[in-house]
């Protein structure tokens, strides 16, 4: 508890610095707008995987006359022989998605070699797995910013390096290099963003930005391959402004959190000054050097915090873990699938990746007004089961392609809307002590699970509505799970792991913010904390 507390009054200080300096005036407003700036490239870079990755129509080429008409759907064999008869084609032709021609139909994996773009998909998240961990590790050794600039010029090198892919082993080593980017090149700048914005002004300020300029990119990603004409030429053309992001060195201020907790105190107070001056403050030399001396004073006494591991010693805490495991994993696989699954529907999937695209945007002016007002457990439980319904009948809406394609973006807005919740709520479960090691570790969780995500499409080859049903299925399933999980919204969040073990301890699954009184007391933590002791710690704001 003695870490906690003198970590969390480290936190305050640095938070009454910035109202001294600025914490919502010029220099946040340039911070926002190069946010804005990441959150377009890095939906460029993430979505990379689904336009480079379209199969348009074919059929097979082998003795045909050049003016015969294409049969309406895709075939594996010569015109003419049955699906089932071992026919097999040596060359084929494509019906190109707007003049578009892709990495399959530039390579002829298709049919039998179809696999090879499954699982050179795949290693993209295998590559996200790994660059969440070490790029993770080494941001806390490092710093914010250097490694933010790290991880978005690797995602220039392995989109680059894909253009120049000839082979099965080439492809996976460069989707492999791209993927190790992907999370760190946004989360940087997204906890740089939030440690020097008022706290009351964090949530609007960071959702908004992510809803405009990451629902911008992913609409205008099929059009920019579609103006590029080749997927070589789009990754080049999304590629080459990752260049622009070694200037963010120069304007975006290092984490003074991290500088302190690495005892850096006078390039901390650097720090500050610059935002004081960028921001027209005037702060007296005094009040840095008080700020450095109160920064010392509470590491003297710092004790060690415990590690990841134990969340997993006590029961209630171990069950709570394990869920927010599962729901990470399946609420990232179905959010993935869904952006990605927008073939076979009955229109172009260039139209219906920026159709589903359109949904990124109210997700996140519907968590703004939704989050605080109904709680956590609901907002989660309660997207995820709606976009579980909605994901689950367009299997077997086939008969309106309207009404199928309506469903499929509607399923995206709950999926994008329970993603986005989830990620706070995990924050606000998991202990102060380890927040920083759960929640990351919830998070490539996630992304590890996304390996399966090219698989679960797969199957459309094999049963037309298999992948629907097997999202909706997933969904489903998390939000039940989700009902397991105890109520944030309006209590003191756990601080040690024994607040963790008896958060929530009396609660139901059928516990809902929104069917509470506001003004009921807050459920009491621990043994012997009074309600003042309860009220002094609460990290809502804080990582």
């Amino acid at each position: 508890m003695q870490f906690v507390r003198e970590r969390k009054n480290t936190m305050l200080e640095v938070d009454k610095m910035l109202v001294k300096c600025g914490d919502f005036s010029r220099m946040q407003w340039l911070m926002l707008l190069l946010f804005s700036l990441i959150n377009l490239l890095s939906a460029l870079h993430y979505y990379s995987q689904t336009i480079i990755s379209f199969v348009p129509k074919y059929w097979c080429a082998d003795d045909l006359p050049a003016d015969i008409e294409p049969p309406q759907k895709s075939s594996c064999v010569p015109l003419g022989m049955n699906e089932s008869t071992s026919g097999k084609c040596n060359s084929y032709n494509y019906e190109l998605y707007m003049g578009y021609k892709s990495f399959p139909s530039d390579m002829n994996w298709i049919c039998d070699n179809a696999w090879q773009l499954t699982l050179g998909q795949s290693m993209f998240f295998v590559g996200s797995v790994v660059g969440t961990l070490s790029l993770g590790y080494l941001a806390d050794i490092l710093g914010r910013v250097p490694i933010m600039i790290v991880a978005n010029l690797i995602a220039m090198l392995g989109n680059m390096l894909t253009i120049f892919s000839s082979n099965l082993m080439l492809f996976c080593t460069f989707r492999l290099i791209s993927g190790f980017a992907t999370d760190s090149n946004f989360l940087m700048m997204y906890i740089l963003v939030m440690e020097y914005m008022r706290p009351s002004l964090r949530t609007i300020g960071l959702s908004i930005c992510i809803g405009i300029f990451y629902c911008i990119g992913s609409i205008s990603a099929p059009w920019i391959a579609v103006l590029m004409g080749s997927w070589r030429g789009y990754l080049l053309v999304t590629s080459l402004p990752l260049s622009l992001v070694p200037l963010f060195y120069f304007i975006v201020p290092e984490s003074v959190q991290w500088l302190v907790s690495k005892q850096q105190y006078e390039r901390a107070a650097r720090c500050l000054k610059r935002v004081a001056k960028i921001n027209g403050r005037q702060v007296e030399e005094r009040e840095y050097d008080q700020f450095i001396e109160e920064c010392k004073q509470s590491q003297r006494t710092t004790k060690s915090a415990p590690n990841l591991l134990g969340l997993f010693k006590t029961p209630r805490l171990r069950r709570n873990t394990l869920i927010l495991f599962f729901k990470s994993m399946v609420i990232t696989l179905c959010y993935d699938a869904v952006s990605r699954n927008v073939q076979g529907l009955g229109i172009s999937p260039f139209v219906m990746f920026s159709l589903s695209a359109t949904a990124i945007l109210p997700a996140c002016l519907l968590l703004i007004a939704l989050q605080d007002r109904i709680g956590r457990k609901a907002m989660a439980s309660m997207s995820l089961l709606i976009s579980g319904i909605l994901i689950s009948v367009t299997s077997i809406v086939l008969f309106s392609t309207t009404l199928l394609v309506t469903l499929s973006v509607i399923g995206r807005f709950g999926v994008t809307v329970a993603y986005n919740s989830g990620a706070q709520y995990a924050t606000e479960l998991i202990p102060t002590c380890v927040r920083g090691q759960g929640v990351a570790a919830v998070h490539v969780m996630g992304y590890a699970f996304t390996f399966f995500s090219s698989y679960i499409l797969y199957t459309r080859t094999i049963f037309s509505p298999l992948p629907e049903i097997i999202l909706g299925v997933l969904s489903l399933l998390g939000a039940c799970l989700c009902l397991l999980l105890p109520e944030t919204l309006h209590r003191t969040l756990p601080a040690s792991l024994a607040d963790g073990e008896n958060f929530g301890k009396n609660e139901h699954w059928y516990t809902f913010s929104f069917l509470e009184k506001r003004t009921q007391s807050v459920t009491k933590l621990t043994p012997g904390r009074t309600k003042s002791q309860s009220n002094s710690i609460d990290s809502s704001n804080y990582f």
